[in-house]
């Protein structure tokens, strides 16, 4: 036990940041703590906005989710640049070529900074535009446009707070990218609040004050980013030559977000769709969907940083040379992620009614909520292997068959049989339960045959 709390402080404290020698078993767990910590704290983001503005009223929620669904479009972005991003870090760091692995991150702030305000302006300037377009009548948008301007104009603190983490944890230093979400997210909890509500001489800003205070947040967690990555003793420095455009680096590195960016795109567009064949059977039905969902996720997330932290493992073992090493460090993660996912889905398989009872007490949307974290955990064991391999690929540099795989079974299998087994063959809202489960496993069947063929071991980034 003791070894174990040395272990995980050993982990929080990110002392290690090179894993190309040693335990392997040792290296996945130094990364995937505090990756699985920063996970949560990204999540958090979004509960404590709502939190908070829930209690205004129903058109700030609704000012909240019209923005957000908008902003998807910042973060696909945000999540493919740090997907290339922790690609091409890990590899230099692995060549043991840190200056390399500091030009790349430099990069990486150039490329963020011009995006997000190319975005960001567009954004702000057309705020009215975006919430007319999203549906809302007059009265919200002038109730509501500010925050949607505040919000767009974060636009960089939001990109770079996703890419800078991606430089982060592929230099090994993961630690440091979970204590900025730490450090965001307090800023957030400490001040939604305070400008909300108003407090001593801060007025009462409503639903603006909610975009003020997630916006001081990420900014702060930005800088102490950008603090990590400048300072010399880091695992990685930038320095101001860095930020000087270099045109291939940024082909490169734009030709790799495209893939990590078409991922988060595709797989965010195959719910849409399954949430709009489930609206065809009553608000009952997509609330209980909704609420197995926000568990679902919820309880994931641990596999995402088992998943990054192999990741980060990939390529800064192929950098090193060691390509068997990057092999057996992938398959060891998806190993512990099958066997945390199996805990995870036996639980929710005998305990689901009453976790569900804990969000909705409303029998026939408990009922759905039910039979959708049964059916989904079907898949789990499956999903545990798609999740590592396919983020491994990504570690590798090959984002395309990633995109490719995800295209495969979210579109061209899940969407048509949930539409199929449900009003085709009248199974109703399991159908598109089950074409879930059916093609997350198809997916990680297609992930595990890719990654045995190891075509991935000579790309080149």
């Amino acid at each position: 036990m003791t070894k174990f709390i040395r272990l995980f402080l050993a982990a929080l404290r990110g002392s290690e940041t090179n894993f190309t020698s040693g335990s392997i078993n040792r290296a996945i767990f130094l990364l995937s703590v505090p990756m699985i910590l920063e996970m949560v704290m990204e999540s958090l983001f979004a509960v404590v906005d709502v939190f908070f503005v829930a209690k205004i009223g129903t058109e700030a929620i609704a000012t909240v989710g019209l923005t957000e669904s908008v902003l998807t479009i910042v973060y696909s972005i945000a999540i493919g640049l740090s997907t290339a991003a922790t690609a091409l870090v890990s590899r230099r760091v692995g060549e043991d070529n840190h200056r390399g692995a500091g030009t790349v991150a430099g990069q990486v702030i150039l490329v963020s900074i011009a995006m997000s305000l190319l975005m960001g302006v567009a954004g702000f300037v057309f705020a009215e535009n975006i919430l007319h377009l999203m549906g809302a009548d007059q009265r919200l948008i002038g109730n509501g446009v500010n925050f949607t301007r505040m919000i767009f104009a974060s636009s960089p603190a939001i990109m770079l707070l996703y890419t800078l983490s991606g430089c982060l944890r592929g230099s090994g230093d993961a630690s440091v990218a979970m204590r900025s979400l730490w450090l965001a997210n307090g800023v957030n909890i400490v001040l939604c609040p305070v400008f909300i509500f108003g407090l001593g001489p801060i007025p009462e800003l409503g639903v603006m004050g909610s975009a003020v205070a997630t916006t001081i947040g990420r900014t702060i967690g930005v800088l102490y980013q950008l603090y990590a990555l400048t300072r010399a003793k880091g695992a990685i420095q930038v320095l101001r030559s860095d930020v000087v455009p270099d045109a291939g680096l940024i082909r490169n590195l734009l030709s790799l977000a495209i893939g990590g960016t078409s991922q988060f795109l595709v797989g965010s567009a195959s719910w849409i769709f399954l949430t709009r064949i489930l609206s065809t059977f009553g608000s009952d039905v997509v609330a209980g969907y909704t609420i197995a969902i926000r568990i679902i996720v919820f309880t994931i997330l641990p596999s995402w940083g088992l998943a990054n932290a192999a990741a980060t493992l990939v390529g800064q073992n192929l950098g090193a040379g060691q390509p068997e090493r990057a092999e057996t460090s992938a398959w060891r993660a998806a190993f512990c992620n099958m066997l945390f996912l199996a805990a995870v889905g036996i639980a929710f398989f005998l305990g689901a009614t009453p976790i569900v009872g804990l969000f909705d007490n409303n029998v026939h949307v408990v009922a759905i909520a039910v039979e959708c974290l049964r059916i989904f955990c079907l898949g789990y064991l499956f999903m545990a292997y798609g999740m590592v391999l396919s983020q491994s690929l990504n570690g590798a540099g090959d984002t395309r068959t990633p995109t490719m795989i995800n295209i495969v079974c979210f579109w061209l299998v899940e969407i048509p049989l949930a539409y199929t087994l449900a009003h085709v063959f009248n199974w109703g809202p399991p159908g598109v339960f089950w074409s879930v489960a059916i093609s997350e496993t198809l997916l990680a069947g297609i992930a595990v045959l890719v990654f045995r063929r190891g075509r991935w071991k000579t790309v080149q980034v």
